[in-house]
């Protein structure tokens, strides 16, 4: 007999444990499928729009209990150092994904089953879904819910298009001990790429960067690039002359993709980073992730009586109408920071009129919900 649950959610990130706490206080019978142990530190900007702050109340969650940093402004420079600043309207803040998720899981696994094991694949049956786990475990559920982020081997057992294609992008995490104040948050530029700095909880300060492989694979390794290549931005090379590293090694990731994916594949019900990315240095990624949670938990709560096609329908029409101009947005926004002719001008462009950079951030950010 196969374990029988509403909800199966593949993914423990902040999308599927966010997804996962909501279900569950509604009186669904939720599993979720996380292969690693919690806590445990994620490739992530660690930056979160305010805009996330009311729902998370609502789930009692609460960032600055937790000694998360609040964040009010953001610098960015580009590659010989010329700055540009200004006030983040809605704000945000500052947390570890360390001490995000593990407290999420924490609230979760007192009302819904957690489960360490990994998902190889999912079959759908018209009325049901059949979950085969890599201990050879079966699970049946009503819905799944596809919360396994950036890159899985999941999408390639859905054969998902964006799996298939190679990408040019990789990104390095590290905590570091520095001086760095506590209300900003800094995107500084250099040859290939970009860095983000702000602070987390502990004090220490989060360095996660996006860089393409063609530029990377140059040098020996991260030491070298960062030395020859980061530090040619004079904030960056002022950041790691006094930073020290608290991670024993870098945390990286390679193959991200920013191809557009689809909120609902194979009848599974995309949330996070499963359903798109955008591009870090929007800094939304983790508040995006938040709330397609949230759209998916009210889509099924409000619709519960509605056919599995009826429900792809109306959560993939909500998905759309929040996210799609915030990943071109972010699009746009990339391809401005990638190209120094460009980002020059819009250094100096902001000189003159304040209203731009704060106009470029409202297109990536969404209303308090």
């Amino acid at each position: 007999m196969k374990n029988k649950y509403d909800f199966a959610i593949v993914g423990g990130g902040l999308a599927g444990l966010t997804a996962a706490l909501h279900l569950s206080r509604n009186g669904y019978k939720v599993i979720l499928f996380e292969k690693n142990s919690y806590p445990h530190h994620k490739v992530c900007g660690e930056y979160i729009s305010n805009e996330v702050l009311p729902y998370l109340k609502s789930l009692g969650i609460k960032p600055f209990q937790l000694h998360a940093k609040q964040i009010h402004k953001l610098v960015l420079t580009n590659h010989n150092g010329t700055k540009a600043q200004t006030n983040l309207q809605l704000g945000g803040f500052g947390i570890s994904r360390y001490c995000l998720d593990h407290h999420l899981f924490e609230k979760v696994q007192q009302i819904a089953e957690i489960a360490k094991e990994t998902i190889t694949d999912v079959l759908f049956q018209e009325t049901h879904f059949i979950l085969e786990t890599l201990s050879k475990k079966q699970i049946e559920a009503t819905k799944v819910i596809g919360a396994f982020g950036k890159r899985s081997n999941l999408d390639k057992a859905l054969n998902r298009s964006f799996i298939q294609k190679k990408t040019p992008w990789l990104a390095v995490k590290v905590h570091y001990k520095a001086s760095f104040p506590d209300d900003f948050v800094a995107l500084h530029h250099f040859k290939g790429g970009y860095a983000g700095l702000s602070k987390v909880e502990t004090n220490h300060v989060n360095c996660c960067y996006l860089v393409t492989h063609r530029v990377f694979a140059k040098y020996k390794n991260i030491e070298e690039f960062q030395e020859q290549v980061m530090c040619v931005n004079p904030h960056l090379e002022a950041f790691f002359k006094t930073a020290t590293p608290v991670f024993e090694k870098p945390l990286t990731i390679s193959q991200i993709s920013f191809e557009r994916k689809k909120p609902v594949e194979n009848h599974l019900f995309m949330i996070g980073d499963s359903a798109s990315l955008i591009h870090p240095l929007c800094g939304n990624g983790m508040a995006m992730a938040i709330k397609s949670a949230k759209i998916l938990a009210e889509t099924c709560i409000e619709n519960k009586n509605a056919t599995q096609a009826e429900l792809e329908k109306i959560y993939a029409s909500k998905w759309e109408k929040e996210f799609s101009d915030r990943l071109q947005a972010g699009a746009f926004l990339q391809k401005l920071v990638m190209n120094p002719s460009l980002l020059k001008t819009g250094v100096w462009l902001n000189k003159y009129n304040k209203k731009l950079m704060p106009y470029l951030i409202s297109k990536t950010h969404g209303q308090p919900f």
